[in-house]
């Protein structure tokens, strides 16, 4: 079921996004800095600043996953570590591209990170090409960011 987020969810959203990064980021990063980086609160201030933007999705009741989007670009999308392959975040990503095709938006933009080979090949198979790589700058990560756009058109 896929549902506009609510403020009860917080904890939950929160979570998912910690899990995820766990998952990507933290392999990536020496300790010190993936510490750093939990410590900066930038998770929670994240959820809060947005969070009423979101659209969930529940697997058997609980937050499997998340999606935010603005105008034709997708801020982020994450499904919690033990409820991937079950189509969570290809359902998450339809109706984001779904909202921005009926907002009138000719493409849709994202950005993940070069390391990210899970998440590159979860876009690439949903039709989205990487068409530029540029420095991370926004998490001040030390990383390089990619940018992935797909047309829209029906």
């Amino acid at each position: 079921m896929i549902r506009p987020a609510r403020t009860d969810d917080a904890a939950a959203l929160e979570d998912v996004l910690t899990r995820t990064y766990e998952g990507t980021w933290q392999p990536q990063m020496a300790p010190e800095k993936y510490r750093y980086f939990l410590d900066s609160g930038k998770i929670p201030q994240y959820v809060a600043e947005r969070g009423a933007l979101f659209h969930v999705c529940e697997v058997d009741g609980r937050v499997a996953g998340m999606v935010d989007w603005e105008k034709n670009f997708i801020w982020a999308l994450h499904v919690h570590p033990d409820l991937q392959r079950r189509g969570v975040g290809a359902a998450l990503l339809a109706l984001a591209e779904s909202g921005m095709r009926a907002a009138g938006y000719a493409d849709a933009c994202l950005e993940t990170d070069t390391f990210n080979t899970q998440s590159r090949a979860f876009y690439g198979k949903h039709g989205y090409a990487e068409v530029d790589t540029y420095p991370d700058e926004e998490w001040d990560s030390g990383f390089t960011t990619v940018l992935l756009v797909k047309p829209l058109a029906d």
